[in-house]
């Protein structure tokens, strides 16, 4: 990245029951840093979460910390490469081949494969990342599916590991617009 830039993001969740306040921003040295605020509720039990995501300029994740209010934390890093430790730089061998992270609790984590894998029209690929469940943050390893439908502007996310899909339709950043019966951005 040449030049520095920022972008402030806001999804609700589809049925009015969250909301997600999100900072993007590139730092001096070429890092693509990520940093939000989600309130909502998954299961009918209610929760708060703030998350910070830091990647290198190809969007590989490097480093993840997550928090849910009043329960758990995590804090991991990676090297791009698929090669995770915890806060502490205990290997995490389970995380092995995964490249990126998905929040279950926001749509931005769907940019990451999306700008990283940058696939052409007609072009998926199958992917292994490390998945974040609210709310007590035990990160495992899944299968997921991106195919790129209209290229830089609607992809088919497959969660391989659950039976689900949904088509998302993005901005020219990859930053999720519509994300059907779960996720729409406001801002």
């Amino acid at each position: 990245m040449a030049q520095n830039w920022a972008r402030s993001v806001r999804w609700r969740a589809w049925d009015g029951e969250g909301l997600e306040h999100l900072e993007l921003f590139t730092t001096d040295i070429g890092r693509i840093v990520a940093e939000s605020v989600v309130i909502g509720a998954r299961g009918g039990v209610p929760y708060g979460l703030r998350y910070r995501i830091e990647c290198d300029d190809g969007w590989r994740v490097r480093e993840v910390e997550a928090a849910v209010a009043g329960g758990a934390r995590i804090h991991l890093r990676a090297d791009g490469r698929g090669n995770w430790t915890d806060g502490t730089g205990r290997a995490l061998p389970d995380l092995a081949g995964c490249i990126d992270v998905d929040i279950a609790a926001t749509p931005f984590t769907n940019t990451l494969p999306i700008r990283r894998l940058n696939l052409a029209e007609g072009q998926a690929r199958d992917i292994r990342l490390a998945y974040v469940p609210l709310p007590h943050l035990e990160v495992e390893p899944v299968a997921q599916r991106y195919t790129c439908l209209e290229k830089g502007r609607r992809y088919l996310y497959e969660g391989l590991f659950r039976r689900f899909q949904g088509e998302l339709h993005v901005d020219a950043d990859g930053l999720v617009l519509d994300y059907p019966d779960t996720f729409k951005r406001v801002h």
